[in-house]
């Protein structure tokens, strides 16, 4: 079924919102899927917080005009599904990396992040990027690492101190 201008400018439209406040982007090859398959990918994305649209190229293209996406533009050829990163910039890595293991006919083409295109193969890099949640974790146990190491130090020197008191009254009590 054809578009009008209409919806054409819709889809530009809601497409491009996306993209300004999406944290990273990845552009993949789905020829050769069922719709059951792109109905999982779908679910999975939308669990994750991964918005996930198939749009023609020439309207991909006009939508990531001006944002951090649109080092991608040349890369839009042939059946593309285009998948944004909503609440970390691991998160559309993570669902379709997992995805692309599962089909072999599911290819990741186009891989953006911060307004850089990385190679494919970055992907799994990507994937393993910790969450905001993780990301605060570490950071938390990097910054307790250090006092608690100090208060241990501190703590040692009376245990030794008692330690040693209790090994000379058994040492007494012994002779």
């Amino acid at each position: 079924m054809a578009l009008n201008f209409a919806q054409k400018e819709a889809i530009v439209a809601e497409v491009a919102e996306v993209a300004k406040t999406a944290y990273s982007a990845i552009g993949a090859e789905y020829r050769g899927l069922t719709v059951e398959q792109l109905t999982k990918l779908r679910v999975e994305a939308r669990n994750a917080g991964v918005y996930v649209r198939v749009v023609k190229n020439t309207l991909a293209r006009r939508a990531l005009e001006g944002t951090d996406f649109a080092c991608m533009q040349e890369g839009l050829t042939g059946p593309m599904i285009l998948a944004f990163s909503q609440e970390d910039p691991g998160s559309a890595a993570r669902v379709l990396e997992a995805f692309a293991k599962e089909h072999d006919k599911f290819q990741v083409r186009l891989v953006a992040l911060s307004g850089k295109l990385l190679d494919p193969s970055e992907i799994g890099n990507l994937a393993k990027m910790p969450t905001y949640e993780e990301a605060i974790s570490i950071l938390m146990a990097t910054m307790k690492a250090p006092v608690q190491k100090l208060a241990a130090t501190i703590n040692e020197v009376p245990g030794k101190l008692v330690r040693t008191i209790a090994a000379v009254r058994d040492a007494k009590e012994a002779a």
